[in-house]
């Protein structure tokens, strides 16, 4: 009886060959195209056909460790070290996830989103013969073979090693020695087993927009046409990046125990940086479809958000970067993905070097020069230079450690403070742009249209941030003033970040874009909802306004639970005969006093330790929270099971860390204001940007500009555009929409 090594084995092998033979015939099929088109036809035909077997190879491979996690077999030594015996409702999840939990899992079921992804595209294809999308396939079947090579070529990550003999006793069952091997603790939390896959359906998927800009410029077709082809998955990758992103800070909030969600770790700053060149391609893809511009912006971004993809993966996987999240380094990734990162890079600027013609200024009318800084060219312009000075510059100090010192920064693993130094700022001022972005025309903006957009919008935010300033001074300022006056650590990090004067007029500053951003989208959903046409011409629209009202949501959040933080860590007396404790715990106006605890033995050698607190707010019982430490048995590692309790306005955030020495429980407890905020934002963004994915996007525009001297002024003037925009569009929406 064959094993699953050797069919796991022989599945990547075949991935390979027919990887290769689709590449072969695809580059042979689109080059004698054009002598023989009848022959280059049926090898193009067969290029594709070989992909669609690429990825049934990849998916049988993907099945076997799947099959091996889920009936206990442990003839694979990944099986073993990603395994999870944990029961219960969830039990299925996490032996799921072990397909993802390691390198060499996490690289095959990336491999096989790629072929997916490819496969999608050869289907909505199918009936075309488009040199555009053959050269799109080949580039994606280029990227495949790197990755099943280095499954297939790498010791380090071949995924069906067959299990060392000594972790196996004289039945082939497991010794005691293994154990201690399987699935960290940490990871089996229902967020963090869906978190990887959903990045990686982003990571994968944002392989087909830099597939179509190199073959955009390989076949020299600087139309719509391919941007058209890959919007979709730009728009759907970007989706899934984002709740993958929001899932890790679900799991970083409840799991981690350090009261956050985010923490400008170097893995988390990697899934934010294709994120943020995402908001840019989207974007650019929108000037590009409907006016014709911004295609040098549109290839170079569709190149950097797969450089980004791809030097997310080196740092979570090259061991360059010292995270709680990376895998361990690998030489052999560490070449791999630093060649691709300076391929896809390389192949985009001398692509657009030689395609310069095709792919410069696209006319008369509505090309890529200026006319105006108060205009919405040149917001998007902005819009874009943020984004992209944003990822690099994130992308630099992410690295900084393993750069040479006499770079600035170089050889320092900088402060969460650091980063928060430059994001804020930056944050505030690109939120400040696309809240004004819907006011502004094309090419020029004129002051009364600017006036009239502006007033009703500017008096509701008014209101908003006179409501914001109120709870500002009554319960920010103070709670800051109060970890200022007690000194200690809380205190030097606030001062470490500015002068009081600056650090609270970023906030106010803050909050008065946010309600200008709010009531300026908000206006504009409104209006997309009730303008004329289908209403599946108007989901761009709709879901462009809802994206922009989800970032004033989250901005407020933001100012709120990432600057204004109290913190109490202290110790709480108890007595173990009497299984009280004569103190409570006091922090602002909560306090908790202690109810109880239990020993419980949960299954798969863990055991839980769990207090218990009654919490009052001013004498008011509000009800208990129930913090826990689960300890590993096997290998004494600690997971620390924050209790969390919300209200409209702050979270109880509470932790459990263990007894002292002297017998005391140590506690943890922060108050988190405004974090709902966050869920609620984030939510909505994404909302928003899946209404995008089901709009039926309209060719490009060609823009004629009338002469200057016309009394109504050309359209461009007007700020008259084409309906059907993405998820990040601004369009007015005076025209109604059509089909």
């Amino acid at each position: 009886m064959l094993s699953y090594s050797f069919i796991g084995l022989l599945g990547l092998l075949v991935a390979f060959a027919v990887c290769l033979i689709s590449i072969l015939c695809l580059v042979v099929g689109c080059y004698s195209g054009r002598k023989n088109n009848l022959k280059g036809e049926s090898l193009r035909w067969a290029g594709r056909l070989a992909s669609v077997v690429t990825f049934v190879a990849l998916t049988l491979c993907c099945a076997i460790l799947v099959w091996c996690f889920m009936t206990g077999d442990v003839t694979i030594d990944y099986v073993v070290h990603n395994r999870s015996e944990t029961t219960g409702m969830l039990g299925w999840l996490y032996k799921l996830a072990g397909l993802w939990a390691g390198r060499e899992g996490s690289l095959l079921f990336w491999a096989w989103l790629i072929t997916a992804f490819n496969t999608v595209v050869i289907w909505r294809t199918g009936k075309k013969d488009r040199a555009l999308d053959s050269v799109a396939i080949l580039i994606t079947q280029l990227v495949v073979a790197a990755f099943v090579g280095v499954l297939l070529f790498s010791e380090s990550n071949m995924p069906f090693t067959v299990i060392d003999s000594r972790y196996l006793d004289a039945s082939d069952q497991l010794s005691a020695m293994a154990s201690v091997l399987g699935m960290n603790s940490l990871l089996e939390h229902w967020a963090m087993a869906i978190h990887p896959p959903t990045l990686f359906i982003g990571y994968a998927g944002l392989t087909i927009p830099f597939a179509y800009a190199i073959a955009a410029l390989v076949v020299n077709d600087d139309s719509a046409d391919w941007v058209r082809a890959c919007t979709p998955y730009a728009v759907f990758s970007w989706v899934f990046l984002g709740i993958g992103i929001g899932l890790g800070a679900v799991w970083a909030y409840v799991v981690l125990g350090w009261g956050g969600y985010w923490g400008w770790d170097p893995v988390e700053n990697a899934s934010l940086l294709p994120w943020l060149i995402g908001v840019a391609l989207i974007h650019s893809f929108t000037i590009y479809r409907q006016r014709g511009a911004f295609k040098r912006w549109s290839i170079m971004c569709a190149c950097l958000a797969f450089s980004f993809v791809i030097l997310g993966t080196f740092i979570t996987r090259s061991g360059l970067v010292q995270s709680v999240h990376a895998f361990e380094g690998d030489p052999v990734s560490l070449v791999l993905f630093l060649g691709l990162i300076i391929l896809s890079l390389v192949a985009g600027i001398v692509g657009l070097v030689l395609r310069r013609k095709s792919f410069g200024a696209a006319g008369a009318g509505s090309d890529d020069d200026l006319e105006s800084m108060m205009s919405r060219d040149a917001a998007y312009y902005v819009n874009n230079l943020i984004m992209i000075v944003f990822a690099v510059l994130l992308a630099y100090l992410t690295i900084s450690s393993a750069l040479p010192t006499f770079l600035p920064f170089g050889g320092q693993a900088l402060s969460a403070g650091t980063y928060n130094s430059v994001a804020r700022p930056l944050g505030i001022v690109y939120c400040a742009l696309i809240a004004v972005c819907p006011l502004l025309g094309w090419r020029r903006t004129d002051p009364k249209a600017f006036w009239k957009k502006a007033r009703i919008p500017g008096i509701c935010a008014i209101v908003v941030f006179a409501v914001l300033m109120f709870y500002f001074v009554s319960y920010l300022l103070p709670s800051y003033n109060a970890i200022v006056a007690a000194g200690g650590e809380g205190a030097q990090g606030l001062l470490e970040q500015g002068p009081s004067w600056y650090y609270n007029g970023l906030a106010v500053v803050g909050f008065a874009v946010a309600s200008l951003l709010f009531f300026n989208a908000l206006f504009f959903t409104v209006k997309s909802w009730t303008a004329g046409g289908t209403l599946r011409a108007r989901f761009p629209r709709i879901g462009g306004g809802l994206c922009h009202t989800a970032m004033a949501i989250i901005l407020v959040g933001l100012i709120g639970s990432s600057m204004y933080v109290t913190e109490r860590v202290a110790y709480i007396p108890y007595d173990e005969e009497t299984d009280s404790s004569s103190e409570s715990f006091v922090i602002q106006d909560f306090e908790l006093v202690y109810a109880g605890n239990s020993v419980t033995d949960i299954g798969g050698n863990n055991i839980l330790y769990q207090v218990d607190f009654t919490v009052y707010r001013d004498g008011v019982e509000l009800g208990q929270v129930h913090p826990s430490v689960q300890l590993d048995a096997a290998t004494q590692q600690q997971k620390l099971n924050a209790s969390v309790m919300g209200f409209p306005l702050e979270d109880l955030f509470v932790v459990y860390r263990g007894v002292s020495l002297e017998g005391e429980l140590s506690m943890d407890v922060r108050v988190n204001p405004l974090i709902s905020f966050v869920w609620v934002g984030f939510g909505l963004l994404m909302v928003g940007a899946v209404l995008s994915l089901f709009a039926r996007r309209p060719e490009v525009r060609t823009v004629v500009a009338e002469p200057a001297q016309s009394k109504k002024g050309s359209s461009a003037e007007q700020g008259v555009e084409a309906p059907g925009e993405t998820a990040s569009s601004d369009s007015d929406v005076e025209e109604p929409a059509h089909e």
